[in-house]
């Protein structure tokens, strides 16, 4: 029976069941209106309990459990309390009853007895029923259609009542609830919650003596004991690291990195990891340090020490303790590197500067970010370099996929975590419209922003504009915005200037690698207060009681405060290491001492092996299209000079 049938139905004749298809005139008041709705769903459990019971006929009848020995969560279990609940299928089957037609008739109200489930069926081949005739008694109904009585219990009289507190649990289950619940939040080590580390130690790991299971201490972490934590989220993200895997896969066996030593300094996330191990499985050697003071995971980093790799980092270094890990990292008695992989050139240019003896015998530089690349070819301009580099970062698979695709969907993620800002409606001015601003444009254009961008390209302004979006320069919009997000990998985009002149409550934040491109140290004087709301969220206080909401101290949002996909990480990393491959075994001559492009070879490489993920099938040219196009059917299919 539907609802609207139960409505129908009159609710001055209670255990009226004669005629089931009358319609008949709703009642005009509102409590009444009521009664009908819950005396109809009764009733409708009421049928579908009968056509069970018809069912359940070959079932033995099992014997009837007192309160004492009956489970927890039986219709007899006393409650903390000292009272008992009554199932709610017990009260959903008593409209089908005899006893509960003649209770009904004589005028009793079934208010109250509306269960919360009350299809679902209790174990065992009796079905239970509330016997009027026993002041709440419950009764038993035998599949030969008998009634055996059942010890009383008192009911829960109103619906909302019974529904909250139907299943609520005794004692012991309240506390094994609560330690359930306690437990699942200190397990919680996601991404997430590693940026919130709320451990009580302060004490500098710098002076901590950490050692692994194996008895090895040559790392520098926040704490070890995180190391299961960290090795399930690694686990994770070669789920979403496809070609990676495949490339460990494929070349395992032949060790082209046997004999590298790689020094890195990139980002520690569970994405790097499975970078490291797989760089470890093709036969290098590894240390690794990290490029940002904010976004390493402390769990991936005690799982990565865990297993054998001697990692020097932690969330929240200061900017001694960053220089120190990155010396500790390379300054090894009997350790030479041959291989560095940086992001953001800090690693070249303190081994450089630092050991310039060392840095002679380095055999290739990977460099993934503008800000490093910047650095190589003005040591390259300067004939400084003495060591072939390889440019990943205006490769296409890191340029197009990284920068773009990877920031569409994190900028929304960095701003959301920290402050919570809904998107809609809200002014925003992105400084630079290169890959990085085109995927921030995107998706805050996506979630209803109206947009803003400065740039100083007039090819990139012109495609900003051709996107519908406003090219300003930023003091024209700066009063008026509400955020204000930089994507450019310049310095000093963002002065003490505009900072006076935003408005109460702007959000700023960096978007770019470097964390110059904010002017934060302007901002460090004694007539601004500063105060910090949550983790890399800190309001900056005017005098006259404005504030701006600053996000990671003008440091890279999105590694900082939340995360990125790793898929997309998966592109890049796997750039990553084929470039090492390339530069560690081409033939000496093949690269001289300057900054070079990925072969667009394994550009293509690359972006084939993430392909079976989407299940995606290419088209291969025939012999005749080939010769046609004057291309090798195997690639490469683009000139160099092409812009994707």
């Amino acid at each position: 029976m539907s609802l609207v049938e139960a409505g129908e139905r009159d609710s001055n004749i209670p255990g009226n069941y004669e005629d089931h298809n009358a319609p008949r005139p709703l009642s005009s008041h509102p409590l009444d209106s009521l009664f009908v709705l819950e005396k109809g769903l009764c009733e409708t459990a009421a049928m579908s309990v009968q056509v069970v019971a018809a069912k359940m006929a070959e079932v033995e009848l099992k014997d009837v459990l007192t309160g004492k020995d009956a489970p927890v969560g039986s219709p007899v279990t006393p409650t903390s309390e000292g009272k008992s609940l009554a199932r709610s299928e017990a009260s959903s089957s008593a409209a089908s009853s005899p006893i509960a037609e003649s209770s009904a008739k004589a005028g009793e109200s079934s208010l109250g007895l509306l269960a919360p489930n009350p299809v679902k069926m209790p174990q065992g081949s009796a079905m239970k029923r509330p016997d009027p005739q026993q002041n709440g008694g419950e009764a038993f109904v035998n599949r030969d259609g008998t009634v055996a009585e059942a010890p009383r219990m008192k009911k829960i009289q109103f619906a909302d009542q019974k529904q909250e507190f139907n299943k609520r649990p005794s004692k012991i289950g309240r506390r094994s609830l609560s330690r359930s619940i306690s437990q699942s939040s200190t397990d919680s080590y996601s991404s997430a919650a590693s940026y919130t580390d709320s451990s009580d130690d302060e004490t500098s790991p710098r002076d901590k003596q950490q050692k692994n299971s194996k008895g090895n201490g040559d790392f520098c972490i926040k704490n070890i004991k995180q190391a299961d934590f960290g090795r399930r989220e690694i686990e994770i993200a070669e789920q979403e690291m496809p070609a990676l895997m495949a490339l460990r896969k494929r070349a395992q066996g032949e060790k082209p990195l046997a004999g590298a030593k790689v020094v890195g300094c990139t980002h520690i996330t569970a994405q790097t990891a499975v970078l490291m191990e797989t760089l470890s499985a093709l036969g290098a050697q590894c240390r690794w340090a990290a490029c940002n003071i904010y976004s390493t995971q402390n769990e991936v980093a005690a799982a990565l020490a865990e297993g054998g790799f001697s990692v020097f980092a932690w969330k929240g270094e200061s900017e001694d303790d960053f220089w120190w890990c990155i010396d500790r990292c390379v300054n090894v008695e009997g350790w030479q590197p041959n291989m560095i992989l940086d992001d953001g050139g800090d690693l070249t240019h303190w081994i450089y500067k630092k050991y310039p003896n060392m840095f002679k015998k380095i055999k290739g530089i990977v460099e993934e970010s503008v800000t490093g690349v910047h650095r190589l070819y003005q040591l390259s301009k300067a004939g400084k370099l003495s060591v072939p580099a390889m440019n990943v970062n205006d490769s296409v698979t890191k340029q197009k996929f990284d920068n773009l695709y990877c920031c569409r969907e994190s900028i929304l993620d960095g701003l959301k975590r920290t402050t919570d800002v809904m998107f809609g409606g809200k002014q925003v001015v992105v400084c630079g419209y290169g890959e990085v601003g085109k995927g921030c444009c995107a998706a805050l254009k996506a979630m209803g922003s109206i947009v803003y961008v400065t740039e100083i390209d007039p090819i990139c302004a012109l495609q900003a504009c051709m996107d519908g979006f406003r090219l300003v320069k930023l003091n024209e919009v700066i009063r008026q915005v509400d955020i204000v997000i930089t994507c450019t990998g310049n310095k000093n985009v963002v002065v003490r200037e505009n900072l006076d002149r935003m408005k109460n409550g702007c959000i700023v934040c960096n978007m770019g690698h470097s964390n110059t491109e904010i002017d934060v140290a302007s901002l460090r004087t004694p007539e601004l207060t500063w105060e910090r709301v949550r983790s890399q969220v800190d309001h900056v206080i005017w005098p006259d009681g404005k504030r701006i909401v600053l996000l990671a101290e003008g440091r890279l949002l999105n590694l900082s405060c939340s995360t990125v996909p790793t898929f997309v990480l998966s592109i890049t990393a796997t750039t990553q290491a084929l470039a090492l491959i390339e530069l560690y075994n081409a033939p000496e001559g093949r690269y001289k001492q300057d900054v070079y492009l990925l072969p667009k070879k394994m550009d293509e490489y690359v972006a084939s092996l993430h392909l079976p993920t989407f299940d995606a099938h290419l088209t291969e040219l025939s012999d005749e299209q080939a010769k046609y196009l004057g291309l090798n059917k195997n690639g490469p299919f683009k000139p160099n000079y092409y812009r994707y």
